[in-house]
């Protein structure tokens, strides 16, 4: 094989030598013709003895010639600013080329784009039909990338489904199908999907992912990749997982623009590619280039969206969007705020950037502005050192307005403001009045369970941390716990907290696990003891915390009720020992109800065994509480126990300790931020 494609290059080499002179005149676009033939084609190694023999060649030869140009005819059809322009252009004596009648369609197309009443008369112009019908004519000769945007155009101008022109487009586009370049597939599938048109557009769209399926090895760089996925990825699961891969393959070619589409549209369709997320995030962490301002908040969108914690690109978001933080507007300050809460990633310095800007811009900023920042900073805990100028703009903004929002929001922001402790009353009566609460009480969508949820939480922040609030109040009917989930897992600290206590209890009467109150909160186990650090039975006296008491027996003098609450690694946040705001509330609210809290911590029970942590308990957990309340003793006072946990007071909470946490509850998921 080798030796004779030898023999004719250098057949082809002697033959142009000798002929070249003669051969000046002919064009190099033939010359490079006839080479192509003489290459492939075994009759095209002539003999040097053959005089004359490749300029029979180059005069046989049917070369492809270029677009003839019409220049006249190209300005007047870009230069058309009415359909009647165009459609003149059919019978003033124009020489028009194959491709033109097709581009006239396609100008047409974004013309009335700018009119769309337009295109019910234009449908019914005569000359309109004869463009139809010249396009159906010459569709053969249409090239391919005037082909694909033919199509699309006449999906815009909504066709008949019976139009004979659009059928002819079609069937054209199937039989080029094999030849079209890949990245006109995807121009086509994406023009398909658009189209709302029966059964025709989705027949030949379901034949476009197909072929785009079959052929995506074709893509050798990264920008058509992101670009396929951006475009066709969410037409097809297969397609998808198949530019995943090869963006995998690719990533090291990125930049940042590449990284900030692919982020983006995964986001969009909520697929939480692990191994592309980690490769991503792996360059953009170790490569040095500069990130603007626009792909910064893409990114911390896209990571907020997808919830996909990495601590360096947290970090690099954050830093970089510091010194721009000027440039920024409210609502990209709210919207970098909501990304970082999703992501409970809190940085300080950052967020307290936000509050500045936003107080220094006070008079560009809404009220949706102001309810994205209130709700990201409940769900970190934040609480800004200009706190009081912050809340004093919010309930400025959020007075008069609270009552025009819908339901759900309002609930969400008095939530917030109870998390934050910065409540009024005047909000507490706006969500607790029967008439706005009494559509939630039959709940069952779970956004609406959510947002009873937190309505059960701001009803407790009423009764426990507003003495002075006068009511209403949710009824008795609905502050009853629900049921929890059937399907509710069992998490392995979870287990082991039951295990032990179990064990230490020796008998079911003193002790209760998984008890839901009334305030919202599920504690994971509740004990009694007495002035000596005795259990006693829980069954036998007054629980107030409870809907429906089953004891009836007062609460001997000195006795003491311990809540244990597993906090499990969610309940923090990011790289911290710092409990989400949610969290944060339902610690509260227990201390206010009278509670010794005992912290079960998932980071101090990772390692500890099951007897050693029995062996603590028993040991350690009542002197550590008659110490904690002993006469004289410093209120709280820290105890070892369960894993390293702590019991304290209801003095344990102080403004400056930095507490933010989530908590899985048997009850329904937790409430949503955002609706």
């Amino acid at each position: 094989m080798a030796a004779r494609l030898v023999k004719r290059c250098t057949c082809l080499l002697r033959e142009a030598a000798r002929l070249a002179p003669a051969a000046a005149p002919v064009s190099r676009l033939r010359l490079a013709g006839v080479a192509q033939k003489a290459l492939t084609s075994p009759a095209a190694c002539f003999s040097s003895h053959s005089p004359g023999s490749l300029t029979e060649l180059v005069e046989k030869e049917q070369v492809f010639t270029p677009y003839p140009e019409h220049p006249e005819v190209d300005q007047l059809i870009e230069k058309a600013t009415r359909p009647g322009q165009l459609l003149e252009l059919l019978g003033g004596g124009h020489s028009l080329h194959h491709n033109h009648p097709a581009i006239m369609l396609i100008r047409l197309t974004r013309l009335l784009a700018e009119k769309p009443e337009d295109k019910a008369s234009l449908r019914q112009d005569a000359r309109f039909q004869q463009l139809l019908q010249l396009v159906s004519s010459q569709i053969s000769s249409v090239w391919h990338g005037t082909l694909v945007r033919l199509l699309r155009s006449l999906y815009a101008l909504e066709l008949p489904e019976a139009s004979k022109e659009l059928r002819s487009v079609e069937q054209e586009v199937r039989w080029r199908m094999r030849r079209l370049r890949y990245k006109h597939l995807a121009f086509l599938a994406e023009a398909c999907a658009a189209s709302t048109r029966e059964p025709h557009s989705q027949e030949l769209l379901a034949e476009l992912l197909v072929h785009l399926e079959r052929r995506w090895t074709e893509i050798d760089d990264g920008r058509t990749a992101v670009t396929l996925m951006m475009k066709a990825g969410h037409l097809s699961e297969s397609l998808m997982n198949r530019l995943e891969d090869k963006c995998l393959e690719l990533v090291e070619q990125f930049g940042p623009e590449e990284m900030r589409k692919v982020l983006v549209t995964l986001a969009a369709q909520g697929r939480r590619s692990v191994p592309l997320l980690r490769a991503i995030s792996y360059h953009l962490v170790q490569k040095p280039f500069p990130l603007t301002k626009s792909v910064l908040l893409d990114l911390t969108y896209a990571y907020g969206k997808l919830s996909f914690h990495q601590t360096q690109v947290a970090q690099r978001l954050a830093t970089d969007l510091l010194p721009l933080l000027p440039s920024l507007t409210p609502a990209e300050v709210a919207r970098c705020a909501k990304s970082f809460a999703f992501l409970k990633w809190l940085n300080l310095p950052l967020f307290e950037a936000f509050v500045q800007h936003i107080l220094n811009r006070a008079q560009d900023v809404t009220l949706p502005h102001l309810c994205s920042l209130l709700l990201a900073f409940a769900r970190l805990n934040f609480r800004p050192e200009r706190e009081e100028e912050f809340f004093s703009l919010v309930h400025e903004r959020l007075g008069p307005a609270l009552a025009s929002l819908e339901p759900a929001l309002q609930v969400d922001l008095v939530w917030a403001l109870c998390v934050l402790q910065q409540v009024r009353e005047a909000q507490l009566h706006a969500v607790l009045r029967p008439g706005f609460h009494s559509p939630l009480l039959g709940a069952r969508s779970p956004k609406d369970q959510s947002t009873f949820l937190k309505l059960l939480h701001i009803n407790a922040t009423a009764r426990l941390e507003h003495p002075e609030y006068s009511g209403p109040l949710l009824p008795a009917l609905a502050v009853a716990p629900r049921p929890p989930a059937p399907d509710q897992k069992v998490t392995p600290l979870q287990k082991e907290l039951q295990e032990t206590l179990k064990g230490l209890l020796g008998s079911a009467d003193r002790g209760s696990f998984e008890v839901a109150t009334q305030y919202g909160w599920v504690l994971d186990a509740e004990v009694l003891l007495d002035a000596d650090g005795q259990f006693l039975p829980l069954r036998d006296f007054v629980a107030p915390h409870l809907a429906q008491p089953a004891g009836g027996q007062p609460l001997p003098l000195g006795a003491k009720r311990l809540a244990f609450l597993r906090w499990e690694f969610p309940s923090y946040n990011s790289r911290s020992k710092d409990l989400l705001g949610r969290f944060v509330l339902a610690r509260r609210h227990l201390l206010a109800a009278g509670f010794l809290v005992v912290d079960v911590p998932y980071y101090e029970g990772l390692g500890v065994s099951k007897s050693e942590l029995g062996h603590v308990t028993a040991e350690i957990l009542p002197t550590g509480i008659q110490a904690a309340h002993a006469p004289g003793a410093p209120d709280p006072v820290p105890c070892t126990g369960l894993g390293g946990s702590h019991v304290g007071s209801n003095a344990a909470i102080s403004p400056q300790q930095p507490l933010l946490s989530i908590l899985p509850s048997p009850l329904p998921p937790p409430p949503t931020l955002w609706p």
